[in-house]
Parts: structure tokens; sequence; C-alpha cells
């Protein structure tokens, strides 16, 4: 699934979020945003997932607009943001075969997928747990599982790796590696500078809502740190 947005801009009352921004997500690959607190890259993520209508500009899937109660964009799009979605008064297995539901899976082989899905990002024993007693990175992994349900083609993240430990970032890294390997389109939202660059495919930098750069990631990470470093002085 290919996604572009093209000269997206978005405002806020008078706070402009974002300026004219073009930004292009291909099948393979994985497109990582960075930049400073206030750049824009939630509302970025938010107009490309149809969350949010931008106030000028496009975005496409595949050349066509997009149409977010569209049953099929929504079984093909995963999102995951600082809300996790998950219902608190329900164990992590049962919010999974909820949206398994949702998403139109077969009640039959419904707990195969859910087991799979949490057993992805480390989050099997978790399973018989409520929501509601889960620490934030434990709830973070559920919600992962969850956004990995139906083998989406688009996946849109807005700093997956808060909250995660070690272990838990290690092995959504290797999630993300596989899913982008399968031919998914993936667009990651994070301040995790090391994980964009050894992810990605392409970096966008955006501060201020608009675009400073974008191109492959450097082979040192130190060069992006100081473009945005740069960025951030001039401000």
């Amino acid at each position: 699934m290919t996604l572009e947005a093209r000269c997206v801009s978005c405002r806020y009352g008078a706070t402009r979020a974002l300026e004219e921004v073009s930004i292009l997500a291909e099948p393979g690959s994985v497109v990582s945003v960075v930049g400073p607190n206030g750049a824009g890259k939630s509302t970025l993520l938010r107009v490309m997932s149809g969350e949010r209508r931008p106030d000028a500009g496009s975005v496409t899937q595949d050349g066509r607009p997009i149409l977010r109660s569209d049953p099929e964009w929504r079984r093909r799009v995963s999102v995951v943001s600082h809300r996790t979605g998950l219902y608190l008064g329900l164990t992590a297995a049962e919010n999974l075969r909820f949206f398994a539901g949702l998403n139109g899976l077969p009640r039959r082989g419904a707990a195969e997928v859910v087991a799979e899905s949490l057993a992805s990002v480390g989050a099997a024993t978790l399973a018989d747990r409520r929501v509601s007693t889960l620490s934030r990175g434990q709830a973070q992994r559920v919600s992962l599982a969850r956004a990995l349900l139906s083998d989406p083609r688009l996946l849109l993240l807005d700093e997956p790796f808060a909250g995660l430990d070690d272990e838990a970032a290690g092995l959504l890294e290797g999630v993300l590696a596989a899913r982008r390997d399968s031919g998914c389109t993936v667009l990651l939202v994070t301040h995790d500078l090391g994980r964009a660059v050894r992810l990605a495919d392409r970096i966008v930098v955006l501060r201020r809502g608009r675009k400073r750069y974008e191109g492959a990631p450097p082979t040192d990470p130190g060069a992006l740190v100081a473009h945005l470093s740069a960025e951030s002085s001039q401000r």
C-alpha cells in the first residue's frame, strides 16, 4: 500500500501544526518521522490515518482518497498512538478477541491469532490479566499486539517504543523489520533517533510544522542529531 500526503496543511485555531508537508510511504519500507516536540509529527500521523482532515492538501492510498469509514481501509490499516485504545475492564486476550471480531476475523481460529499476536510482542503471559492492572509498558505491548491482529498492510506508529523495556523494544524492532520485509508500509514517529535510523529506509525531519529534511538515513546517527540540534538552535 502506497500512502502519500501532498502539500498538507493543518491549523488549530491560530496555531500552524503543518504547513505544506508532502511525504511518500511506499510498500516494503519504513519511513521514520523525527523532530522536536511541537513539530507536527503526531498531527501528520492523524492526517495520514484519516483521523483528521487536512485544512489544505490531500492524502491518498494507492492514488485514491482515503475514506476512514471504509471497512477495507480499517482492516488494512493499524494505528498505535499514546492512547492504547484498550478496554480497562477486559483482559488482554478479551480485548484482542473483541478487536479480532471488529476486523472480521472468524470466531473459529481467533484464539490462535490472538495468542500469536501477544507472543510476537512478548506479551503471552499477559493474556489473562485485566488491562487495568498492567503497567504502561505492558499495556503498550498489548496495544501493539492488537495492531498486528489483522495482518495490516499499513502500520502508523506514534512513539511505539515509549514505556517499553529493552527486551520489548528489541522485539518490536524485529516485528517492524519483518512487517517491512513482508511488503507492509510502516510510518514511524519516534524520539528514539538510534532506532529511527536503524529501522528506516527514509528519514523525515519536521520542525515548526514544516518538512526540513527528507532522505536516506545517515550512516552516522550523530549526523542526524547534529542536524536536529542545529534546527532547534534556530528556534
